[in-house]
């Protein structure tokens, strides 16, 4: 069975953004800027004050980008592999085909960042790895993905808490390609013990991939999505609260990690389950964060929207100005480059209005040239040939 001809990939929207934009959500690449943005400032500016207390960017983007990112990355798939109208069939097998390729080759680009001495936690091969952990479910709807995007963040939790003992310990902050001599220590940390542990991070991709079997284009889907994600990123916290106060942490306990922790709880120590810090992965955190991904997806469809009212030239004046959206993975792996001391000053709170300052106008520029990112083009390359695209 040939299966159904594929729908483009991209949905139409309110005006033209440009040569080679026109078609696309801009409001998706407004939310791609504000999570590449957000992990950027994550990575930068101190995450306490000089009292000690969080900052208010440490709490606004801490966990919560990089949880964007991945939900993105969901909607992404999503719509490459038909949108609301899954592929199925044989363009369904050349979809699945052309991302695994692409999946390798952002995991080696992750590998290679690995290498360098920034002090970041890479997460390129960790997404990766949660891109072929979603490949299974392509062929899904989006009742079914946002159903199983919820049963995973509160299951896979629990897993990882019963298979995490048996693993070795973590042994980089990021994935380098030294690792690649033990495989099995390497996967083991991509998928359960990592900063970013691929095995639960599939519940935002899902969720990403739900949303992107939406129609996104009407008003009232993001104006739904902006309403249901608050109601679950602040019902996630309550609950947490609550659930957190009945195992026995006292305020305290809960201020020592409100920074984050590493990307999992402590091992044997269940009760940790309850808490919402970020980079807990935790069903509370996976539920919490990923509300607020939802949230700002909405909130950034509604944006453009409005802005659409004035006209096609306003929307593009808005894909210009967040053209890094655009261009993540090129923006992110300049990003970490850019982190390094051969290449850029030691950091200060004040580099952080130059790391906007290139990464902007950088996007601005390829968005304007209408041309795409140097590692979106590299890495698309044999996958759009795989595609037929």
């Amino acid at each position: 069975m040939a299966g159904r001809a594929p729908a483009s990939d991209r949905t139409r929207t309110t005006g033209s953004a440009g040569p080679g934009r026109a078609g696309r959500l801009v409001g998706l690449d407004v939310a791609r800027c504000m999570a590449l943005l957000g992990m950027v400032a994550t990575h930068v500016l101190p995450a306490t004050g000089v009292d000690g207390t969080l900052t208010t960017t440490q709490w606004l983007a801490g966990g919560r980008a990089s949880a964007l990112f991945a939900v993105l990355l969901g909607v992404s798939l999503a719509l490459v592999s038909g949108g609301s109208r899954p592929h199925a069939g044989g363009w369904l097998a050349r979809d699945a085909a052309g991302l695994a390729v692409r999946a390798v080759l952002v995991a080696a680009i992750g590998l290679l960042l690995g290498v360098l001495d920034t002090g970041i936690a890479v997460i390129l091969t960790y997404y990766g790895v949660v891109m072929l952990l979603a490949l299974p479910f392509l062929a899904l709807r989006a009742r079914a993905l946002l159903g199983l995007a919820v049963a995973w963040a509160v299951l896979s939790p629990l897993v990882s808490q019963v298979v995490r003992p048996e693993l070795s310990p973590r042994q980089f902050e990021s994935p380098a390609p030294e690792q690649l001599e033990e495989p099995g220590r390497l996967l083991g940390e991509l998928l359960f013990t990592g900063y970013y542990p691929a095995f639960c991070w599939l519940a935002y991709v899902l969720l990403g991939m739900g949303l992107g079997r939406l129609d996104l284009r009407p008003v009232g889907t993001a104006l739904r999505l902006a309403v249901v994600g608050l109601l679950v990123a602040v019902g996630a916290t309550i609950a947490s609260w609550v659930a957190s106060a009945a195992v026995g942490f006292t305020g305290d306990d809960l201020a020592a990690v409100e920074g984050g922790m590493f990307g999992q709880t402590p091992l044997g120590e269940w009760r940790w389950l309850a808490v919402v810090a970020p980079h807990s992965t935790t069903p509370f955190d996976l539920l919490q964060t990923g509300g607020s991904a939802v949230l700002v997806i909405g909130g950034c469809l509604l944006l453009v929207a409005g802005v659409g009212l004035a006209g096609d030239g306003a929307v593009r004046v808005v894909a210009v100005v967040f053209g890094a959206g655009t261009a993540t993975l090129t923006l992110y792996a300049l990003h970490v480059v850019m982190r390094t001391e051969q290449v850029w000053p030691a950091e200060e709170p004040g580099s952080f209005r130059w790391h906007l300052l290139v990464l902007l106008w950088a996007g601005a520029l390829l968005v304007a040239l209408g041309r795409r990112g140097p590692l979106e083009w590299a890495v698309g390359l044999l996958p759009r040939r795989i595609a037929g695209r």
